[in-house]
């Protein structure tokens, strides 16, 4: 008797289908146009191919194009296949590597022919094309399970050099499995490694919704010791419609650049004698101390004690935080050096100990809080610093202001017992969510739990993540409002996260405020305090911070606001121009009536036509100015254009003050002043 299989469905009705059924059976059975929109399975969960056979009774769901983010995730991963095909079938002896999706695409990395010479630009047109056909051609895509010998055996024959490598090392126990496009060993299919899943066939792809985008280099398996090959990268969608939408938001994004307006209004610069570090210049270091100022009155508001720490410290305080062991290779290391008298020519001697630059504040502001004896009665405690710290961060991986080697946090850390958890993260989440506002984004909470290497007890993280979630629950922000979700092993190695994902302008997200649970690092480093019981008492500390970095968060509000920043934060906020000269003594009047104002201003007196100017300041971005002339200076008025407007208004010189007073006015001052 043939055995059945049940088989529940979403909707609740559960169906008997033979064993061996396959997901695509079921889809047939429900109907045709379900049969021919089902791209996918997750059977209990897992996605899975549509073709794959049920073994035991399942819960399944059927993947269709509605379920955008699986859907997504299928295709771009198919792509990438593809493209892999694609270069072998153009390029005989090609060796691939792997070939992930990613956030909006696809990237395969793979290593020319010693005949030629490594892939670029010019080479992508003719891959796309190949690709096209190959799509058009609506080649099935098979998995098969191989032996681990047959695997190696055929990559080592084909001189598959960095497959047969991780063929190798791959876990004894592990199912391998590779997936064909085209009929099993029949001429013109091609094989690659894979745990899958993929669609049904190379057709269930938009041929008009990818295209590869750009090359770079990028070394088997991240280390640079190893060979270098060529990444591919692609961007790849549903249809032609999202390619065309993704494709319009780049354009947005190249015109919002940082780099590009930071250059533009005179910001910063960075230069190969400080790889990773930022040059800033007056206009940009203005909005530096705008920021700074603004969130050390958040902080002073909340009950913040600010204090500064020493950038290097004994390697053998980072080895009892842990860090040494799980962060070494991103810090600088310095000695602390001893004379070799033995060898005047070396500079670092056998007995010298090791110094580093901190990578974070954590440890030190651990250091400040022993000092002394601590009472239930003086927590929480939160310290608070504007603290810079360096990374050594790869040279490929450094981006402008978004990634960087030296940076400086908003941090803090509140030190509190076990009952004051909640409460605490509830505050920081009433105050991060009060900052945000002022800047105009709206973001996301992510709740980011333990991941497979961690310090402490499953007790321990199991109470911080709670407190977590409870403490949000508290807030008000645990549902879909805040699109709150929990991100499984996205931890830190010591403690638990709540994360802020921020949406920009043009609907990116960047991931910049957090708080962190962490009960590991003031074990570590022996912080206590007296309990009500006379007893020492481990605390709780929470790391947390708002901005992340300035540098990063100045780099993102420069695109968020694509250069035209809040007049409170924007370095020159007025520029006073003149269109005759008779009219220059009436303009620096202006300019000096709008500085005792407390307006940061400047005067144009240049001999240039006033459309030249006008054009000049608002490439600048500078958010008003004021033109004046023979009449304005008779009637003490001024002509007042707005950044993005194209009307002017004549004011009275009192009125655009009192106009330009209101809008330079940080937000935290004009609530307060409301």
């Amino acid at each position: 008797m043939t055995e059945l299989l049940k088989i529940s469905l979403p909707d609740g009705s559960v169906r008997e289908i033979p064993a061996g059924s396959t997901p695509a059976d079921v889809a047939a059975a429900i109907g045709p146009g379900l049969a021919k929109a089902a791209l996918a399975a997750k059977v209990d969960g897992e996605v899975r191919d549509l073709n794959r056979p049920l073994d035991r009774d399942s819960e399944l769901a059927l993947i269709t194009s509605k379920d955008e983010d699986d859907a997504l995730e299928l295709a771009r991963h198919d792509y990438a296949h593809v493209l892999a095909e694609a270069v072998q079938t153009l390029w005989p002896g090609t060796q691939i590597t792997f070939g992930p999706a990613t956030n909006d695409g696809f990237y395969y990395d793979v290593m020319a022919p010693e005949s030629r010479e490594p892939f670029g630009m010019d080479d992508l047109p003719a891959i796309e094309e190949k690709m096209r056909e190959i799509i058009k051609a609506d080649k099935p895509l098979v998995r098969e399970a191989w032996t681990r010998e047959r695997l190696i055996e055929k990559w080592q024959s084909e001189g598959e050099s960095f497959k047969a490598e991780w063929a190798k090392e791959l876990p004894e126990d592990e199912e391998l499995t590779v997936y064909w496009s085209g009929d099993p060993g029949a001429e013109g299919s091609w094989l690659d490694m894979c745990r899958g899943p993929h669609l049904a066939s190379t057709g269930k792809l938009d041929p008009q919704a990818f295209k590869l985008m750009r090359v770079a280099g990028a070394y088997w398996r991240g280390d640079q010791k190893n060979a270098q090959l060529t990444r591919i990268y692609g961007t790849g969608w549903l249809n032609k419609k999202q390619l065309n939408a993704h494709l319009t938001r780049l354009e947005e994004a190249a015109k919002r650049d940082h780099r590009k307006l930071g250059r533009e209004m005179d910001l910063f610069h960075l230069q190969e004698e400080a790889h990773g570090s930022v040059f800033w210049h007056p206009n940009g270091y203005r909005i530096w101390r705008e920021l700074e100022a603004y969130m050390r009155r958040r902080m002073d508001g909340g009950g913040y004690r600010e204090i500064k720490t020493p950038q290097v410290m004994d390697a053998r305080q980072w080895e009892k935080s842990g860090h040494w062991g799980k962060y070494r290779e991103n810090m600088f290391v310095i000695p602390d050096e001893v004379p070799n008298t033995a060898d005047e020519g070396a500079l670092v001697s056998d007995e010298a100990e090791w110094m580093a630059l901190k990578p974070m504040n954590c440890p030190a502001h651990v250091m400040v809080f022993k000092q002394g004896i601590t009472s239930y009665r003086d927590l929480p405690i939160r310290l608070g610093e504007m603290g810079c710290c360096h990374r050594n961060e790869p040279h490929g991986a450094l981006h402008g202001l978004m990634r960087v080697r030296q940076f400086t946090q908003d941090d803090a850390h509140i030190f509190c017992t076990e009952d004051q958890v909640v409460s605490e993260v509830e505050k920081f989440c009433a105050l991060a969510d009060s900052v945000y506002s002022d800047f105009g984004f709206t973001y996301e909470i992510k709740l980011a739990t333990r991941p497979e290497q961690r310090f402490g007890s499953d007790a321990d993280w199991d109470k911080a993540e709670q407190e977590l979630r409870d403490a949000v629950a508290a807030a008000g922000m645990a549902n879909d409002d805040y699109g709150w979700e929990e991100l499984p092993g996205e931890g830190a190695f010591y403690a638990p996260k709540l994360e802020w994902h921020l949406t920009d302008a043009i609907g990116r997200t960047w991931q910049v405020g957090t708080i962190q649970s962490d009960r590991v690092l003031p074990d570590r480093l022996d912080a206590s305090y007296v309990g009500e019981d006379g007893d020492r008492h481990r605390p709780v500390m929470l790391h947390r911070a708002i901005f992340g970095s300035y540098e990063r968060f100045i780099g993102i509000l420069i695109e968020h606001f694509a250069g035209r920043l809040p007049a409170w934060l924007a370095p020159v906020q007025a520029m006073v121009a003149t269109i005759v000269s008779d009219a220059d003594v009436y303009a620096k009047d202006v300019a000096r009536r709008l500085e005792t104002a407390g307006i940061r201003a400047s005067s144009d007196l240049r001999n240039e036509k006033i459309n030249y100017k006008v054009r000049e300041h608002s490439l600048a971005k500078v958010p008003y100015l004021l033109v004046v002339g023979k009449r304005e200076a008779e009637e003490g008025t001024v002509a007042l254009r707005t950044l993005g407007e194209k009307e002017q208004r004549v004011l009275s010189l009192d009125e655009a003050i009192e106009l330009l007073t209101g809008a330079g006015t940080p937000p935290d001052l004009a609530t307060d002043a409301a």
